[in-house]
């Protein structure tokens, strides 16, 4: 199946993908053995929590086990990478979404390619981005952290759990004119965790929201 390239990237946003299937891999029962589906971040995360739901879903409706692996790092690359390494059979996936899928691709030299090495199967869900901060920072909206950061520069810290927060933070920093760190995580859970402890001010995390479609 091929696939322009804007559709590839729409539907990457937030898509189960496998790496694209042999003629042989088409003509068998599918599926006939368990599924392993690969979330490219460690557990605790928004996509870890899409991919479980996604799994046990999977299972009631193929009548096969679908086993979920976490294996984050470099923003999700050495779990996408896997998927892209394993048997074009289908019994191997991966939860992609922008960060994996478009993020990575555009920003890094990687070792496989994002669009050729892919087939989307459905879009799982849209992540709208919620920017939060730990308890101590002196502000209760959005206004009032802008002029924290001002009054401050430099000296507040934000989590990266991927590319994609890493592109959002710049963003932010260019329209409200402050300057913070960033500090980079596996994933969104680690990050989390450090958030709630005070070890870090800020995050811009992603809440899964279900596709109403689907």
């Amino acid at each position: 199946m091929k696939l322009p390239r804007r559709r590839f990237l729409h539907l990457a946003a937030g898509a189960a993908a496998l790496p694209v299937l042999s003629p042989i891999a088409r003509a068998q029962t599918y599926p006939s053995r368990p599924i392993t589906l690969i979330v490219p971040f460690p557990a605790g995360g928004s996509t870890d929590a899409v991919g479980r739901i996604v799994a046990e879903r999977m299972r009631a409706s193929l009548g096969q086990a679908v086993v979920i692996e976490n294996v984050g790092g470099a923003g999700g690359s050495i779990g996408v990478g896997r998927v892209a390494r394993a048997a074009p059979d289908g019994y191997t996936l991966d939860i992609g979404q922008w960060d994996t899928h478009v993020a990575n691709g555009a920003t890094f030299a990687l070792s496989y390619d994002v669009v050729k090495d892919f087939e989307p199967i459905a879009l799982l869900s849209s992540n709208p981005f919620l920017i939060l901060a730990k308890k101590a920072v002196p502000a209760d909206d959005l206004k009032g952290l802008v002029a924290w950061l001002k009054a401050n520069p430099d000296k507040a810290s934000q989590a990266i759990p991927t590319a994609g927060s890493h592109v959002a933070g710049l963003l932010f920093q260019k329209e409200t004119g402050t300057r913070f760190a960033f500090v980079p995580y596996r994933g969104g859970g680690p990050a989390m965790q450090d958030l709630v402890a005070g070890q870090i001010d800020l995050i811009s995390f992603k809440t899964a929201k279900a596709d109403a479609s689907n």
